[in-house]
C-alpha cells in the first residue's frame, strides 16, 4: 500500500530513495517505473521530477551513494598501524558489514550497471576502482612484507571482492550466524586465499633453520 508522505522535502526524497531501492531489487530497473514509484511513495508522478528528473539520474545517485557510502567507512574503519594482516581484517570486516546492512542497496549496484548511460557508468566504475585499489595495496604491501603469499594481487583482490560480497546472497540475520560470526568466517577463508598461514609457517621454519 503506498504510504502518504508530507511535504518535507528532505523527508520526501529520503522515501524516494528507499522505494527506489526496494523496488529495483526486487523487480529490476528496467521493470520499474516512475509511476509505479509515486504510487508506493505516496506522491504524484510528477512530484518525483522535481528531485530526480530522470530515472537514469534517480539510478546514478543511487548508485554513487552507495559508492561514497562504501568509501567513507572504509576510511573511518583503516587502521592506523600499517599492518597488511590488520588492514585486510578491517577491510573484511568493514566490507560484509557495510554490504549486509545495505542488502538491497548492493543488489541494486552490482546488477544495474548495465543499466547507466556510459557517462554515469565511468563515474561509478572510477569509484568501485579506487575501493578495489584499496584492497590491491593492502595484498601488495602484505607480499612484500612476507606476510601474503600471492601471485597475482589484481585477480586475488577480485576473487576476495565477489567472495566477501556474496554473503548478501545468502545471509539472513535470523538464522543461526550473527553478522559478525559469518565477518570471522570469511576473514579465515580470506586468509587462507592470500596464503597468510603458508607465510607464517615459512617464517617459522626460516627463523628455526
Amino acid at each position: 500500500m503506498a504510504r502518504t508522505i508530507g511535504s518535507d522535502g528532505g523527508r520526501t526524497e529520503a522515501a524516494i530513495r528507499e522505494a527506489s531501492i526496494s523496488l529495483m531489487a526486487r523487480f529490476g530497473y528496467e521493470a520499474v517505473s516512475m509511476r509505479q514509484l509515486a504510487a508506493e511513495v505516496g506522491v504524484q508522478a510528477a512530484a518525483l521530477y522535481r528531485y530526480f528528473p530522470t530515472k537514469q539520474d534517480l539510478l546514478f545517485t543511487l548508485m554513487r551513494e552507495h559508492m561514497d557510502g562504501l568509501l567513507a567507512t572504509w576510511e573511518a574503519a583503516r587502521p592506523a598501524k600499517a599492518d597488511p594482516r590488520a588492514r585486510l581484517n578491517a577491510f573484511v570486516r568493514n566490507h560484509i558489514h557495510f554490504h549486509v546492512a545495505r542488502r538491497h542497496a548492493t543488489h541494486v549496484s552490482n546488477m544495474e550497471l548495465r543499466a547507466l548511460s556510459r557517462d554515469n557508468l565511468t563515474q561509478i566504475l572510477r569509484l568501485r576502482t579506487a575501493y578495489e585499489k584499496e584492497l590491491r595495496q593492502i595484498l601488495r604491501d602484505g607480499a612484500e612484507a612476507g606476510t601474503f603469499v600471492i601471485d597475482d594481487s589484481g585477480l586475488t583482490a577480485i576473487a576476495i571482492i565477489q567472495m566477501i560480497t556474496g554473503v548478501i546472497v545468502w545471509f539472513r540475520p535470523d538464522e543461526r550466524l550473527s553478522v559478525e560470526e559469518v565477518a570471522e568466517t570469511y576473514l579465515a577463508m580470506t586468509m587462507r586465499l592470500t596464503g597468510a598461514e603458508n607465510a607464517r609457517e615459512n617464517a617459522h621454519v626460516h627463523a628455526h633453520a
